[in-house]
Order: structure tokens, then C-alpha cells, then sequence
């Protein structure tokens, strides 16, 4: 879902100030604090073209010779993996640039996975949390399948540190695994728009933005996770994906830098931008407790969210599991972030 552009003296998409503003986002949080980007195969430029978006948007440099980048393999080693992949190279642009733009002084691991297979990917994610990440981004999924709760306990099931996973992009029913554990956050999706007037509704007292759902966020009710303590929406006897929102919509995109395939700035959407997002937020606010589930963090904070009640990802008959509404609901979840209280003990 993206669009080129060569214009790299006003790129094209929302820029990190454009994040930090929409988002009520503290400009020097998250120092020292590490986010987690979990992708499949090799990005053999992923540090140069990091460093061109940070120049570009006048960010700090994070790169591995200061300490702020490492790029590891799913066993921890240095030895990227044999393979590329320009579909999945785009993946890892987005989401190292996406932490950049929502916390400009976090670390950042790279943790690539030798293939996209469920396995390999879920063998990084455990690479991830041995390194002490306390904050794992994870930009892809799966339909939701049998043996999914048997590896929650031993992928998920960890207390004190902040999963968080795309919705997906199929729309009502269409969402992925691991959004839809009980241990992690699932980042759905929205449309996010400059607004110079006041909007009816509960984004009244909002400045200059303005949200509503992604059509194409993944939301729906779980046949196999159960619902988690903290989630009490009335329709759904088992878990509700998603949890809280950030941009995804491409039509009203991010701005991202890539030089592997199709070189040069380009627009582009999906939840995988959400994710990251939301994940950098998490480090935003600070290290988890050690043992909280902090995909429960927004429910118990809700006034520190916008809630979206504007947009639909589906045919549900009106119901809240595909249509956003004034309170919980599919698309959306909680809300979007309103600064980062929301994602603290």
C-alpha cells in the first residue's frame, strides 16, 4: 500500500511531527528504552536508509555505531539471514522509521527472521524478549487456527513486557494472529485527518486532527482466544480484537524511505504502521510492570484516549464489532492514543 515519491525535501504522508502532534506525544521521552521490530529476511539497507529519514526530519542519529541500532538474527547472531525479500524489506523500512517518528529516542533491535514461517518468526520474537526488550513490535499475522493457544503460553505469556500486533487488514472477521491472543495489544487501525474546525462528537475538544476507523482494520469477535479479564464489551463471549488505533489508512499515509525496491520516499498504510507506532507509545510512557499485562493498560485509562465513533470495517448490522461507536468497539478498540498515560500501570 504505498505510493513513490523522489521529493525528499518535503516527502509526501504524515512526517514525525505530524505523529507528534496527532498523538499529544512527548518530543524527549523513551530514552534508553528499547522497542523491538520483529520482520522476516534481510533489509541490507535498513541502518543507511534509517539515516536518511532521521536527517531528513532533523531526528537524532541512531545508528550502531552510537548504540541506538542493532540488527540481529533470530538466534542472536550478526549473520543476517541468506535471504531478501522486497515485500517484507518494505516491512522493516516502515517499522524502524514508524518508531522513529513516534519516539525519536528510543533504541531500536531489528530482530530478522530467516523466513516468514510462523515458526521463524515466533523463534525472533522469543530472540526479542531474551534480549530484554520490554516493548515487541510484530507487523504481520495469521488467520486465527487451532494450536494458537498453545503458543501463547509459550510465545506471549510473559508478564512485564508490551506485545503488540497488527489488526490486520481484512476488515470485519479478517483479523490475524497474534493480534488476537489475550497476551497482546492488537493495533487496529485508522484515517487520520487535519481538521482546522470542531468536530461534533467526542473528538470535540480535539486541535487540528481528526479520526475515524479504517474501513480495512481487522476487527471481529475470537472463536478460540478467550476474553481477557479486562475486556467486558457485551457481544462477544470470547476475546475482541482490537485494543487501541493509530493511522493506517494509506490514503492518509505515513511518509517512509526506502532504497531496496522502488527507491525514494513513499506513502503507505496497513496496520503494520499502527503497530509500531502504538509499540513506540508503550515505550513512550515507560517500562511495564513486572507483572502487568500491558495490553491491559488502556482499558483502565480510558479518558487518556480519543474515542474514534465515526467509520465502519465491515457489515455487522450495525453492531460495535464492525462499526465504531461512542465507547469499546472492534475497529478502534479503546481509542487512539491522547499522549501516552494510557499506556502505563
Amino acid at each position: 500500500m504505498a505510493n513513490s515519491s523522489p521529493d525528499g525535501d518535503n516527502p509526501p504522508g504524515y512526517h514525525p511531527r505530524d505523529i507528534q502532534s496527532a498523538y499529544q506525544l512527548p518530543r524527549n521521552g523513551g530514552y534508553g528504552r528499547t522497542v523491538a521490530i520483529v520482520s522476516a529476511f534481510d533489509n541490507p539497507n535498513a541502518e543507511s536508509d534509517l539515516a536518511v529519514y532521521r536527517r531528513t526530519f532533523h531526528l537524532p542519529p541512531c545508528t550502531t555505531a552510537n548504540g541506538c541500532f542493532r540488527k540481529i538474527n533470530q538466534n542472536g547472531g550478526s549473520t543476517p539471514p541468506p535471504l531478501t525479500d522486497p515485500g517484507w524489506a518494505t516491512e522493516t523500512a516502515v517499522d524502524i522509521e514508524a518508531v522513529s517518528a513516534a519516539c525519536p529516542r528510543c533504541r531500536i533491535l531489528l530482530v530478522e527472521a530467516d523466513t516468514n514461517s510462523l515458526n521463524n518468526m515466533l523463534t525472533a520474537v522469543t530472540q526479542a524478549r531474551t534480549q530484554g526488550a520490554k516493548f515487541i513490535s510484530m507487523s504481520w499475522g495469521l488467520p486465527e487456527g487451532p494450536g494458537q493457544l498453545a503458543l501463547d503460553q509459550t510465545y506471549f505469556n510473559f508478564p512485564g513486557i508490551a506485545f503488540v500486533a497488527a489488526a490486520g487488514n481484512g476488515g470485519y472477521s479478517g483479523f490475524f494472529y497474534p493480534a488476537a491472543s489475550q497476551y497482546v495489544t492488537a493495533a487496529g487501525g485508522t484515517t487520520l485527518d487535519r481538521s482546522l474546525q470542531r468536530v461534533p462528537g467526542p473528538q470535540a475538544k480535539r486541535s487540528g486532527w481528526y479520526e475515524s476507523a479504517w474501513s480495512r482494520s481487522g476487527s471481529g469477535c475470537s472463536q478460540i482466544q478467550p476474553k481477557p479479564p479486562f475486556q467486558t464489551d457485551p457481544d462477544c463471549p470470547m476475546r475482541t480484537v482490537g485494543d487501541v488505533s493509530a493511522l493506517a489508512d494509506p490514503a492518509t499515509g505515513f511518509a517512509f524511505y526506502s532504497t531496496f525496491s522502488s527507491p525514494g520516499w513513499r506513502v503507505i498504510g496497513g496496520t503494520s504502521v499502527s503497530t509500531a507506532l502504538i509499540a513506540a507509545m508503550y515505550a513512550l510512557a515507560g517500562n511495564p510492570g513486572p507483572a502487568d499485562r500491558p495490553n491491559s493498560y488502556p482499558y483502565a485509562h480510558r479518558r487518556a484516549f480519543w474515542d474514534i465513533d465515526q467509520g465502519s470495517t465491515g457489515s455487522c448490522g450495525g453492531s460495535y464489532l464492525c462499526t465504531a461507536k461512542i465507547g469499546y468497539d472492534g475497529p478502534t478498540g479503546i481509542g487512539t492514543p491522547r499522549g501516552v498515560l494510557g499506556l502505563r500501570r
